[in-house]
């Protein structure tokens, strides 16, 4: 098990940016990868970003790519969400989460889950 604690929500305007942080601790019997999703009130969680423990894979919904950064620091214990060029439809509840498995060699199965951080972009 991980322990993962998700800071650096808040309120932003439309084309502004935020950076979410995601801090995991915990014993571990291996590295995690982590991840990043959201969920909007009234729809159901989404997949936002992904990244590797190990090498420098990273993965992102369509709706996000080109505008967010997934990456981690060098001990690979923090992972980081740079949000740029937000959109109000990016407003979410925005959840860190691990996972052990790889299928096809990208991160899936994700079990750990953190509290949440809420994002608000306005318009």
């Amino acid at each position: 098990q991980v322990q993962l604690v998700e800071s650096g929500g808040g309120l932003v305007q439309a084309g502004g940016s935020l950076r979410l942080s995601c801090a995991a601790s915990g014993r571990t019997s291996g590295a995690y990868s982590l991840g990043w999703f959201r969920q909007a009130p009234g729809k159901e969680r989404e997949f936002v970003a992904a990244i590797n423990w190990s090498g420098p894979n990273a993965y992102y919904a369509d709706s996000v790519k080109g505008r967010f950064t997934i990456s981690r620091d060098n001990a690979g214990n923090t992972v980081y969400l740079q949000m740029n060029s937000l959109k109000p439809e990016d407003t979410a509840v925005y959840y860190c989460a691990a996972t052990k498995i790889y299928t096809n060699g990208m991160p899936s199965n994700f079990g750990s889950w953190g509290q949440g951080t809420q994002v608000t972009v306005s318009s």
